[in-house]
């Protein structure tokens, strides 16, 4: 199966790169680490100016959207655009007033499963708790969240606990579900994104570093690992478009199959997008290891992001499990 962009994924990914290699590169991510926005920015704006946050709007479907917001993870864009765009949006239906202010750019909504940190509360208008046990998942506005920030590798991704209180219920049932694997989706295409800014760095860098009189990426030890890095990456890249293509087949987003595609995907993603980032700085050397240089900036999303919506571990087993694999 073919599972390259088609024409319009390609076009809304390169518009979404234009823009944010304007609006978002790597000083504006450092600067979220010492400054987070506390609610809607000139970023955000142009997010929601793109379509992105409310795809649906646009008619456009999860497998469109997947390559622009790997471009939002290849940027390290300091916001929830998974989290507003395919987590909470499509649990908003009926509200139309929040989704018009989401539309302009006015409003911010970030999600997380209960009982987990919840991202971007600082930034959020609105958040959607997802409560898996339960089968519920319910909308809170800002005031009701109790937020506290706590400690988080990524600073540009701050993280915080709450105690909600109140809140209106969104979704009970399988709908509950079907965005938690969405979120899972958003965060495995942003690893892709993230891998391939972190290969590009790296490939630059032993382009031009020399040892001994020529180019360290000239070393067989150098290019093996970058090898073997972006193999990893390419294996991964079709396993979460197909993820998307069955997400939008399937009206039925609890459906094993779905299911395991999408579990399938953010294993994969996780564990080539940590691979590059190690073998970025290891290739990088003692620079690699600097909070100066950029490129802890998208190791640290890299880790931040593979630890959340489920682990490469937790996936794994969903996948083990719905096959009857023993543990």
């Amino acid at each position: 199966m073919d599972f390259r962009p088609s024409a319009l994924q390609q076009e809304l990914a390169e518009g979404t790169r234009a823009v944010l290699e304007k609006r978002c590169p790597a000083s504006v991510v450092r600067a979220a680490w010492d400054k987070p926005a506390t609610g809607p920015d000139e970023l955000w704006r142009a997010l929601a100016g793109l379509g992105l946050l409310v795809p649906a709007e646009l008619g456009l479907t999860i497998t469109d959207l997947l390559p622009a917001v790997a471009e939002t993870g290849r940027a390290a864009v300091p916001a929830p655009v998974v989290e507003t765009a395919l987590v909470a949006v499509p649990l908003l239906a009926g509200r139309d007033e929040l989704l018009a202010a989401v539309v302009g750019g006015d409003a911010v909504v970030t999600a997380a499963s209960v009982g987990e940190p919840l991202p971007w509360a600082g930034v959020a208008t609105h958040a959607v708790l997802l409560d898996r046990a339960a089968g519920t998942a319910r909308l809170y506005e800002r005031p009701e969240l109790g937020a506290v920030a706590v400690p988080t590798v990524d600073r540009g991704r701050p993280l915080f606990r709450v105690a909600p209180s109140g809140g209106v219920l969104l979704a009970s049932g399988a709908p509950v579900e079907g965005a938690w694997l969405r979120g899972a989706l958003g965060a495995a295409a942003q690893l892709l994104g993230l891998a391939h800014r972190q290969l590009d760095m790296t490939v630059s860098y032993v382009s031009g570093r020399e040892q001994f009189g020529v180019p360290v990426g000239s070393f067989q030890a150098v290019k093996h690992r970058l090898a073997d890095a972006l193999l990893a990456l390419r294996f991964a890249e079709p396993a979460v478009w197909r993820a998307g293509l069955s997400l939008d087949a399937c009206a039925d987003t609890a459906a094993r199959d779905v299911s395991m595609a999408v579990s399938m995907a953010k294993t994969l993603a996780s564990d080539a997008a940590d691979l590059v980032s190690r073998t970025a700085i290891q290739c990088h050397g003692a620079i690699g290891y600097t909070d100066e240089y950029d490129l802890h900036l998208y190791a640290k999303r890299t880790w931040a992001l593979a630890a959340s919506w489920g682990t490469a571990a937790e996936h794994r087993a969903r996948y083990g499990d719905a096959l009857g694999l023993p543990r």
